[in-house]
């Protein structure tokens, strides 16, 4: 019996109560089975990107899962890149943010969390540390399954589709950077976990 430990990683200012986390943790509790048995980690990441990775890295370190499966959104893509090379592992990437640091770096300064008036202190210090885990290349394309909106408001497909070459690709007719159709995509998501 061999236990897979699924990391779900979500975006900027967001939380575990995404709409995409939600449905993808019923999704994980609807294959998992005895004989085939997921653990289901989804993190509150902090504002610091290298606080986050090492309390998810912790995790992962203390888990006594055979295998790991990293799923992350926007910014958790981002994260889902530097673990999966890592710890030479799969990851589902929606909309990532491929070059976080470059993307965020107009966001340093106080704000709140976006679904909660939680302060979210977005610090200078913290385009540096996401500099620090930037994945320039991807070493093994077969692990990595990218759903990439053309829709996306916020951040470039095709710029996404290029940091993937040879990874499996679903891209996305319009859409939008939160996947507002995610729950169609869901079991193609499960389908690439599972195998």
């Amino acid at each position: 019996m061999s236990t897979t430990l699924l990391v779900y990683l979500h975006g900027f200012r967001s939380s575990p109560r995404s709409s995409k986390a939600v449905m993808t943790g019923e999704g994980i509790k609807a294959i998992s089975s005895l004989e085939n048995p997921f653990e289901w980690y989804c993190p509150q990441l902090l504002a610091s990107p290298k606080e986050s990775m090492a309390m998810v890295e912790d995790h992962i370190n203390r888990t006594g899962a055979d295998r790991i499966v990293v799923v992350g959104s926007s910014l958790g893509g981002f994260y889902a890149n530097y673990l999966a090379e890592k710890y030479d592992c799969k990851a589902v990437v929606l909309n990532p943010a491929v070059r976080a640091a470059r993307e965020l770096a107009p966001h340093v300064g106080m704000m709140t969390a976006y679904d909660s008036d939680e302060p979210f202190d977005f610090r200078p210090e913290y385009i540096d540390e996401l500099k620090s885990l930037q994945v320039e290349k991807i070493s093994n394309p077969s692990r990595y399954f990218l759903i990439a909106a053309k829709g996306d408001e916020l951040l470039d497909w095709q710029e996404m589709v290029g940091f993937y070459p040879g990874a499996k690709h679903l891209v996305l007719e319009g859409s939008d950077h939160g996947i507002a159709d995610y729950a169609d995509h869901l079991p193609q998501v499960l389908k690439f976990i599972s195998a």
